[in-house]
């Protein structure tokens, strides 16, 4: 892509660009989330609606998460397709271009690039951008470019777009939380997601490995700052000895969250692949004085106030070390 960034807010621009192209290639981060996937497979099935060639693709080999495995992504490619200077990228739930994946090909090589996404620190590398930044989940704001498209939300888009928002917002639990986002997910169910069906599917289907694999992240948990930090790793070896694939370790960091007294926790994991980096942290806050994102920013990596990561290659104790001095540095910050 030769042309130069633009940055946009507007909802009509977006449907505007969409409107004006037939062809199309959407994506999403690796290592995707329910959020992700969610807005992944509703965006297809919108273009698709609108009869647009659509194909959806995500970067990589790894399995996707098991609880995510009863979504209709039959239809997802894991290589990029041979037309891809043919077709514009719409980019969902990705704050920069290197989360699609470590080829920039995509970016470079697509005809225009949309740019959907509810995270703060987005770099807007698209020519079209929309971010809304107190958005619950980027599948909030799809909802908004569908309503300006004039897309029907059938039952399929409706539980994709409501797998999106149940998964960011923890289940209607998180501070991202809104009036807005509670209606939606009103509307989401007349239209006929299934909520019974989400809820199993995603939160009570876990795999035997998985739970090998949290109780292992369990039992090395350890706290620090009096408590106010809670850390824990799984190392490379550990997903091979209880069988467990990378995206097993999704969702164990809300176990460490969920101890009494803790503002943030912290999952260091090193990924069972030789290719990419060593290590793979997870942030999350419980308050609003901490701001995780600031601190994955510090390792070049990025996300929301409350839920952010990064990529490294220090160990296991610089890793800890460098977060407890960011959030030691918060803590001072906010009491001043």
């Amino acid at each position: 892509m030769s042309s130069p960034q633009t940055t946009t807010h507007d909802v009509q621009a977006v449907a505007a660009a969409i409107r004006a192209h037939d062809r199309f290639l959407v994506v999403t981060h690796e290592n995707p989330d329910g959020d992700a996937l969610g807005s992944l497979l509703a965006m297809t099935l919108a273009l698709r609606q609108l009869g647009k060639d659509t194909v959806m693709y995500l970067s990589g080999g790894s399995p996707l998460p098991g609880e995510y495995a009863f979504m209709r992504l039959d239809g997802l490619v894991r290589e990029l397709p041979a037309d891809m200077e043919e077709r514009v990228l719409v980019a969902v739930d990705c704050a920069k271009a290197d989360r699609i994946g470590p080829d920039p090909a995509p970016v470079e090589r697509a005809k225009l690039v949309i740019d959907i996404d509810h995270h703060h620190d987005n770099t807007r590398f698209g020519a079209v951008n929309l971010i809304v930044a107190d958005a619950s989940s980027t599948g909030e704001v799809l909802r908004d470019v569908f309503r300006e498209l004039g897309v029907e939300v059938t039952p399929d888009i409706a539980e994709a777009l409501y797998i999106a928002l149940v998964t960011d917002t923890g289940r209607f639990q998180y501070s991202n939380t809104t009036p807005k986002s509670l209606r939606l997910a009103a509307e989401l169910v007349e239209a006929g997601a299934d909520v019974h069906e989400v809820f199993q599917q995603v939160y009570e289907s876990v795999e035997f490995a998985k739970l090998k694999l949290l109780a292992r992240a369990l039992e090395r948990a350890r706290v620090l700052e009096g408590g106010r930090i809670v850390v824990s790793y799984l190392l490379r070896t550990d997903f091979a000895e209880v069988g467990a694939a990378e995206p097993y370790s999704e969702g164990i960091i809300d176990y460490l969250r969920a101890v009494e007294g803790a503002e943030v926790a912290v999952l260091i994991r090193e990924p069972p692949r030789d290719d990419g980096p060593t290590r793979r942290v997870s942030l999350r806050a419980s308050v609003d004085e901490i701001d995780v994102s600031a601190i994955a920013r510090l390792f070049g990596g990025g996300g929301h106030r409350q839920a952010a990561g990064f990529s490294t290659e220090a160990s296991i104790d610089e890793i800890t070390e460098l977060i407890r001095q960011g959030f030691s540095a918060q803590r001072a910050s906010a009491s001043a």
